[in-house]
């Protein structure tokens, strides 16, 4: 631009830096109008949005709220702390509104916790900031000298994009008195200045003429723009051009390819030569317009140079002027009109949206808040909007092109968890475009299901006599929430069992649900135990079912058959009756019958019977099933009296256990003769029984005495050999020997004389004697013995040592010359034998 400025910006007002006017509400609409001059700086005060909504400050930091727009570039922001509105960044209203009488920014804020909206409307008020232009400072016209006074010529518009009085407001001209300024008004209320010849021109005094062109606006400080216009003064030239129209208007569609020929201006010229030539050229057009369109100077086609948007512009309007070789021109309209073509799919904008949703929210509840626009205009600009597939949510038109996602029935998370809800949004046009938008949505669990059992009823079988703790079963419970709400434990009812309580019996694992026994439990006393268990889950508040368990105890064969009859006899060893069979019985007679129970059950408690033992076998047999005893012959004569029979009776459990019973059959016609058999059987017995015991009492009084002789004779044996061991060495002889009894040879003393004895003992010790040999003793020594002849030195007896006499020695010994040193003696050995009556002789030479 070549316009100059003319003053300097003056002081700002304050009160259009802190101009806020704040409209009431309007009821229909709900709106806020808020209204603030252009060129404020970044997070200036717009308004109190807090205060003018009613809306607490707290609310807005806790739940969150924020300012959107349909336009990609945020203008407006919202602080939470204070709830004020500000300005995002400086804001031009020519940039903005460039043409628009009125600058509007609308936006809307939205409360994300209460799914709400507020549309918000900005006047951006216009403030004199550019002054007015001119497209080309410097123009030139050329006229020819023939030119009749009053002619009018078209000049370029100055611009200034300001609105209202800051806006354009008159034009002025200086220079030269040939010429006039004459301002028209057209029909959009522009002014179009034009040059007016006030005077003949003559070439000869001057050629050319310097005009000054200058434009003014009405605000404060007043700002002006210039442009120089020169006027060359031609020699005649008889004809100008002349359009074939005065108006040229076509429409083309948005979408015409670029570098289309949109239409050919004609203008002719009737001179000939370079007068005759005609050029064609744009008047007064804005920059805009020259980006998208080019006129041929040559063929006056106008050419597209970019592509058409419908919601850029709709219309171009613009000036065509015609000039020949001599100066003159004719000026033509054209108009070119943008028809819409469906170029555009419907946007949708999702301004505040949950993403988590309880599933016990109620139908209507709002999850999101939409906006839908389609630029395009007319049916291509009507949107219509669905939800794909069957989901529980609907669509609610709400204010302008806002649209509600709520819920159309109850949700349930054990159904479906996740929701990908996706918004189709498709225009009028032909074909239709259309466009989407997913939100995604998790549902909140909530405790609303009770824990299910995987059976409807439990049942085990436990054998009796089980370990302590031993594991029964397990109940299992699922829940179908999510979570805490879904985490199960388990408990036992209350209840007894034989008056006792349950939980003495059986526990059950609170998070496993395995039932475990805390006793043994005995078939005879508890044959069924039954209980309830209850499963809870962890929600507030807790949801619980029960099951019934039915813990049945399996019998073993733990108790051994139980004879009833015949009964117990007071000696208690085993089972003892006496029955009476006649003498001329017939085979097959019933004699008796054993009777027998058993405390188990099934198997274990079917008996049979058995005839173990029988003083007669053949003479009697018993049921195997009935226990019955029976004559299985007649009896004969040579059959004894009195029988004794053994019965075992057997049960059918693994291993089998048994018992037995012993019965007494006495073979006779009366009551009479058995009670005169069982008298003469029984009188006997008391000598024989008390015999048996007298013997082994003696047998038993008899050993004692002989095991403590025979301790009493080892202890005396091992007394006297102990002090033989500690008499003096230098002793030599023997204790109670006379000297002259021994010789010494090679300085070693030699026992000369011998001892024979002879010794008899009894049973009886009164028929114990002794005998001396006749040649008792020998003053002789004997000659050497034999070299394969043991000749030991045997020490002296307790007698010897006490100095008794040779013969009161108790056994019978025999000394002779040892051949070793008397330190060098062996111990005496004793040899017993135990002879009937007792008799050892013992002789030694």
């Amino acid at each position: 631009m070549c316009a100059k400025r003319e003053g300097h910006w003056g002081r700002r007002q304050r009160a259009l830096l802190c101009c806020v006017l704040v409209a009431a509400w309007e009821a229909a609409w709900g709106q806020l109008r808020y209204s603030v001059p252009e060129e404020l700086p970044k997070g200036s005060f717009v308004g109190d949005v807090a205060k003018d909504l009613a809306l607490q400050l707290a609310a807005l930091r806790d739940r969150g709220a924020r300012v959107v727009s349909a336009d990609r570039t945020q203008y407006f922001a919202l602080h939470a702390n204070s709830g004020h509105l500000v300005t995002a960044e400086r804001l031009d209203r020519e940039q903005l509104c460039d043409g628009v009488q009125r600058c509007v920014l609308r936006c809307e804020v939205i409360v994300e916790g209460e799914m709400k909206f507020y549309e918000i409307e900005v006047e951006i008020t216009d403030i004199n900031d550019n002054a007015p232009s001119f497209r080309e400072c410097e123009n030139e016209l050329r006229m020819s000298e023939m030119t009749p006074p009053g002619s009018r010529f078209p000049l370029s518009k100055a611009h200034d994009p300001d609105v209202g009085v800051n806006s354009l407001q008159s034009y002025e001209l200086s220079g030269d008195e040939h010429f006039s300024l004459s301002v028209q008004a057209g029909a959009d209320g522009e002014k179009r200045p034009e040059l007016v010849l006030a005077k003949a021109l003559d070439r000869e005094e001057a050629a050319f003429h310097e005009l000054v062109l200058r434009a003014i606006d009405g605000g404060e400080p007043l700002r002006t723009g210039t442009a120089r216009i020169r006027v060359s003064v031609l020699d005649a030239n008889d004809n100008a051009p002349v359009f074939s129209q005065a108006v040229y208007a076509v429409r083309v569609p948005e979408d015409v390819p670029v570098s289309s020929t949109l239409l050919t201006l004609t203008a002719t010229d009737a001179d000939e030569g370079i007068n005759g030539k005609v050029k064609y050229s744009f008047k007064g057009i804005s920059t805009k317009v020259s980006k998208i369109f080019h006129l041929d100077p040559e063929t006056g086609s106008i050419r597209q140079v970019r592509s058409l948007d419908f919601e850029e512009g709709d219309s171009y309007e613009m000036e065509v002027q015609a000039h020949d070789g001599g100066g003159l021109f004719d000026t033509a309209a054209v108009s070119i009109s943008v028809s819409d073509v469906n170029d555009n799919a419907p946007e949708i904008s999702v301004r505040s949206a949950l993403s988590e949703i309880s599933e016990d929210a109620p139908p209507g509840t709002v999850v999101a808040l939409l906006h839908v626009q389609d630029r395009d205009s007319g049916a291509n600009g009507e949107v219509r909007c669905s939800l794909v597939g069957d989901v529980p949510f609907r669509l609610r038109s709400s204010v302008g092109s806002y649209y509600s996602v709520v819920t159309s029935r109850e949700l349930d998370r054990e159904e479906v968890s996740e929701y990908n809800v996706t918004v189709w949004a498709s225009d009028g046009g032909s074909p239709s475009l259309r466009s989407s938008a997913v939100l995604a949505l998790r549902v909140l669990d909530v405790n609303d299901n009770a824990p299910v059992f995987a059976e409807a009823r439990y049942s085990a079988r436990l054998p009796e006599n089980n370990a302590e703790g031993a594991l029964v079963l397990t109940v299992r419970a699922w829940d179908a929430d999510w979570g805490q709400n879904a985490r199960v434990r388990y408990r036992l009812a209350e209840g007894r069992v034989r008056g006792a309580p349950l939980s003495s019996y059986v526990s059950v694992q609170a998070e496993t649900g395995a039932l475990y026994a805390l006793r043994s439990f005995d078939y005879e006393e508890v044959r069924e135990v039954g209980l309830w268990v209850r499963a809870e889950d962890g929600g507030a508040p807790a949801l619980s079912s029960n099951v019934s368990v039915r813990l049945l105890i399996v019998d073993e064969n733990d108790n051994a058959p139980q004879v009833l009859y015949p009964p117990a006899s007071a000696a208690g060893a085993g089972w003892t009756g006496v029955e009476l069979a006649p003498r001329s019985a017939e085979p097959g007679a019933l004699v008796a019958k054993v009777v027998a129970v058993d405390a188990d059950a099934g198997q274990n408690a079917w008996l049979s019977y058995e005839l173990a033992k029988a003083t007669e076998p053949g003479l009697f047999r018993v049921g195997l099933h009935s226990g019955e005893v029976r004559t299985a012959r007649s009896p004969l004569a040579r059959d004894a009296p009195r029988h004794s029979l053994v019965v075992v009776v057997k049960d059918q459990g693994r291993p089998a256990l048994s018992a037995t019973a012993t019965l007494t059959v006495v073979l006779a016609e009366s009551v009479a003769e058995l009670l005169s058999e069982l008298g003469s059987a029984a009188a006997p017995a008391e000598p024989g029984g008390s015999l048996t015991r007298w013997l082994v009492l003696a047998v038993a009084a008899v050993s004692c005495l002989f095991v403590a002789f025979l301790l009493l004779l080892l202890a005396l044996r091992l007394r006297r050999w102990r002090r033989s061991q500690l008499l003096p060495p230098a002793s030599g002889a023997l204790r109670g020997v006379p000297a002259s009894h021994f010789v010494g040879i090679d300085g070693v003393r030699a026992f000369l004389h011998s001892y024979s004895h002879e010794v008899s003992l009894t049973a009886d010790s009164r028929k114990s004697q002794r005998r001396w040999a006749a040649d008792s003793c020998c003053n002789t020594l004997p000659a050497r013995p034999p070299p394969d002849k043991a000749a030991p030195l045997l020490g002296e007896d307790a007698a010897g040592a006490r100095g008794a006499p040779p013969d009161a020695l108790p056994v019978s010994q025999s000394l002779r010359t040892p051949r070793r040193p008397p330190s060098r003696r062996l111990p005496p050995f004793l040899l017993i034998a135990f002879p009937s009556p007792l008799s050892f002789p013992l002789k030694r030479s």
